[in-house]
C-alpha cells in the first residue's frame, strides 16, 4: 500500500498504533481518557516540500478523570516514540474537551443527589427516570474556587414517554453544579419556580403534526453518464477545481490544497470553531456553548442516508473517528460529495447583433452533517464554474428551551414554552495562498461622493481601498451600508491589466458578539469580536479561541495570535472570519426548526482576465444558440 499523503486523515490502524506507542510510553494506564485525537498535520513547507516525505504524527489530549490532571501529547508514528508532552495548568490554560463518559457520571450522580432530588420534589418531580439531564460547559464566571473545577451545569427536562420530546418540559429555575473530578453536585442552585410546559412537542406524532400531505410529487436527479468529478482516495477533482478532503474529529470536514486550473487558492480551509451564546440574563447568563472546542464537532458526525440527506449522483467518503479510549470508529457515508445544477450562469440577448445565448451553472458540493446536543448543523462547500467558493452552514434541529414568564429575551414558542435569544458565531480559517505564499488583504469599502466641482450632480460613487498592512490593523468589522469586502491579493502575480491576482472575501450582514465587552464571555470568545482577522501563517495557530476552550480564563486565540502585531502584507497569510445570525426564535422553529441558513462567498477578482466560463456549451438538446 502507497504511503498516505501528510494531509491524509488519519486510518484507524494509525489510531491503533498511536495508541500503543502511548501505551508504552506510560500515558495511558486506567483512568487516562482522550479528549481529543487527530493528526498533527505537518507545517506547510514541510508538505509544500519537492524532496521527501514529511513525519506522521497525531497528536492527543488525555485527561485523567479520577485527578483531572490533563496533557498535550504528539506521538510520531514513523519514530514510534512520544515526541512532546505538555502538562496543562487550570489557571492559564483551561480545561480539555467534554469526554464521552463525562456524560454517565453527571447522569448518575445528579439523580442520586439528596439536593436535586429536594429541588425536583419542591415542583412535583419524584420519578428521576422521567428527567434527561443535559449538561453544559461552564465557561468562567467565577468565582475562582469553581472555576478551577472541572465542571458542567446541569439543567434537566422531564419526558414521561418513550418517544415524547424532552425539550418540550424544561423544568427551568433550578441547576446543578457538577464536579466532573469528584464526581459530585457541590452546589444546586434554585432560584424560582415555573411550571413544566405540558403540550407535546413530538413532530413525529400525528396528533401534534397532522396528517401527512400527499401532494408532492416526486422529483428525479440523475445523471445518466455519472458524475462530472473524480475521487482518488481523498483527492477530488472536479472541471478545473483539485482539493483534497479530510476530517477531524474537532473541526470536522476540512479542505485542502484547494486550486482552480492548477493555480492554488487556499491551502486549508475549515471552520475551527462555534460559540452560541443565550442572551437571557437573569438565570442562564452562563449559557454558552463553544461546540466545536469544547464538544467537538466531528465526533457527532452523522452516516448520511440516500434521498434523505443527499439527492443525484453521489460519492461518500467515510470518516473515523474516535471515542475516549482511542479505539477507532469508522463513520460510513460521513462526507457527501455530489454536483448540483444552480441556475443560470450567464445569458443575453443581444439587441444589435441577434444572438441569444444562455448557459447553466454548476457546482461541486462537499458537506457534512452533526449533531450536537439539541442542534443540528450541516456544513456545505461550494465549488462552482466560474471559480467562486462559497461555504454555507444549514442550522436546523430543536430549539433549547425554557419556561416562559413574559421575558423580553424569549419567544413563547408554545403555551409557557420559551426559547432564549442567542446567537451562531462561526469562525472560518482560511489560509489563503492566491497564486502563491505572497498575499496580502485590501479593505474595500463603498460610498457616494458629495455634490463638488467634479461631482456637480452628486452621482458619483468611489471606492476606497485600504490596505491591512499589520495583524493589529487588520481586526475589522463588516459593514453593509459601506458594501465592505476584503480582497486576497497576490503581491507576485498579475493579470493582463497589470493588477495583482485576487480573490474576495463578501461577508454577510450580521452582527458580531453582541455580550458586553467586559463580560467574561467576551474574554473567551474574542475571535467572535470581530468579523475578519489577518495574522501571519503560524502551524500552532489552529483554533481561533485557541487550544483549550473549556473554562479557558480568556485572551486565548487570535487576541493572543495578533499580539505581536506581525506585518501582513506581501506574507503567508491566514484569513479568519466570524459570521453568523442572531436567532430570535419564532413559533415556527418549533418542535423542529425549519433550516436557517449563514455563510460567506470567495469570488475571483482579477484572478482571471475575462469570464472564464465562456467554454461552456448550452445544454443541448432543450437550449439552442441564437
Amino acid at each position: 500500500m502507497a504511503d498516505p499523503h501528510p494531509l491524509d486523515p488519519a486510518t484507524a490502524a494509525e489510531y491503533l498504533a498511536g495508541r500503543e506507542i502511548v501505551v508504552a510510553a506510560g500515558l495511558l494506564s486506567e483512568p487516562v481518557r482522550f479528549a481529543y485525537y487527530g493528526l498533527e498535520e505537518p507545517p506547510k513547507d514541510e508538505v509544500l516540500a519537492a524532496d521527501g516525505t514529511p513525519d506522521r504524527r497525531l497528536r492527543a489530549f488525555l485527561i485523567n478523570t479520577e485527578t483531572g490532571e490533563s496533557a498535550d501529547v504528539v506521538v510520531s508514528l514513523t519514530e514510534r516514540r512520544v515526541v512532546s508532552e505538555h502538562r496543562l495548568d487550570t489557571k492559564t490554560d483551561g480545561q480539555l474537551p467534554i469526554v464521552d463518559s463525562d456524560f454517565g457520571v453527571v447522569e448518575e450522580v445528579v439523580r442520586a443527589d439528596p439536593g436535586w432530588q429536594a429541588a425536583m420534589a419542591r415542583r412535583g418531580l419524584t420519578d428521576m427516570s422521567k428527567l434527561r439531564i443535559a449538561p453544559i460547559t461552564a465557561g468562567a464566571y467565577g468565582p475562582g474556587a469553581d472555576d478551577q473545577r472541572r465542571m458542567v451545569r446541569v439543567l434537566a427536562f422531564v419526558q414521561a414517554r418513550e418517544h415524547d420530546l424532552a425539550w418540550a418540559h424544561p423544568v427551568d429555575g433550578v441547576t446543578a453544579y457538577v464536579d466532573l473530578v469528584e464526581k459530585r453536585v457541590f452546589k444546586v442552585v434554585d432560584e424560582f419556580t415555573l411550571p413544566v410546559p405540558a403540550e407535546s412537542g413530538d413532530y413525529d406524532d400525528p396528533a401534534v403534526r397532522g396528517p401527512q400531505r400527499t401532494t408532492l410529487k416526486p422529483i428525479e436527479i440523475t445523471q445518466p453518464e455519472g458524475p462530472s468529478f473524480t475521487l482518488d482516495g481523498n483527492l477530488l477533482r472536479w472541471q478545473d477545481w483539485s482539493m483534497r478532503v479530510g476530517f477531524d474529529l474537532r473541526e470536522g470536514l476540512t479542505l485542502h490544497q484547494i486550486a482552480l486550473a492548477s493555480r492554488p487558492v487556499i491551502y486549508r480551509a475549515s471552520v475551527p470553531e462555534m460559540v452560541v451564546p443565550y442572551g437571557d440574563p437573569r438565570f442562564r447568563y452562563w449559557q454558552a456553548y463553544f461546540d466545536t472546542g469544547e464538544y467537538l464537532v466531528g465526533k457527532w458526525v452523522n452516516s448520511l442516508e440516500f434521498g434523505c440527506d443527499c439527492l443525484g449522483e453521489i460519492a461518500y467518503l467515510d470518516a473515523t473517528v474516535t471515542d475516549d479510549t482511542g479505539e477507532p470508529r469508522v463513520v460510513g457515508n460521513a462526507i457527501c460529495v455530489h454536483e448540483e445544477d444552480s441556475g443560470i450562469l450567464w445569458k443575453h440577448t443581444d439587441i444589435f447583433n441577434g444572438s441569444a445565448q444562455s448557459r447553466r451553472q454548476r457546482r461541486l458540493v462537499v458537506s457534512y452533517f452533526t449533531t450536537v446536543g439539541n442542534y443540528d448543523y450541516g456544513f456545505y462547500w461550494y465549488f462552482y464554474l466560474d471559480g467562486t467558493i462559497e461555504c454555507e452552514v444549514k442550522m436546523t434541529g430543536v430549539l433549547f428551551t425554557s419556561g416562559y414568564y413574559g421575558q423580553p429575551y424569549a419567544a413563547e414558542v408554545a403555551p409557557g414554552l420559551g426559547a432564549p435569544v442567542h446567537q451562531h458565531l462561526f469562525s472560518a480559517r482560511l489560509d489563503m495562498t492566491v497564486d502563491g505564499l505572497a498575499n496580502a488583504v485590501e479593505e474595500v469599502d463603498y460610498c457616494g461622493l458629495p455634490i463638488g466641482p467634479d461631482n456637480p450632480y452628486g452621482n458619483a460613487i468611489a471606492r476606497q481601498v485600504t490596505r491591512l498592512a499589520s495583524e493589529s490593523r487588520a481586526a475589522r468589522r463588516a459593514d453593509a451600508s459601506r458594501g465592505r469586502t476584503w480582497r486576497v491579493i497576490s503581491t507576485s502575480r498579475t493579470n493582463r491589466f497589470g493588477q495583482p491576482t485576487a480573490y474576495t472575501l463578501y461577508p454577510e450582514a450580521a452582527p458580531a458578539l453582541l455580550a458586553d465587552p467586559g463580560a467574561p464571555l467576551a474574554a473567551r470568545a474574542g475571535f467572535a469580536a470581530s468579523h475578519l482577522w489577518v495574522t501571519r501563517y503560524d502551524p500552532a495557530h489552529r483554533y481561533p479561541a485557541g487550544d483549550f476552550v473549556n473554562q479557558n480564563p480568556g485572551g486565548a486565540g487570535l487576541p493572543a495570535f495578533v499580539a505581536g502585531d506581525s506585518d501582513i502584507d506581501g506574507a503567508d497569510i491566514v484569513v479568519w472570519h466570524t459570521f453568523g445570525p442572531v436567532h430570535f426564535p419564532r413559533p415556527e422553529d418549533w418542535p423542529v426548526m425549519p433550516v436557517t441558513r449563514c455563510g460567506f462567498t470567495l469570488k475571483p477578482a482579477g484572478f482571471f482576465d475575462r469570464n472564464p466560463t465562456l467554454d461552456i456549451p448550452p445544454p443541448a438538446p432543450h437550449c439552442h444558440p441564437g
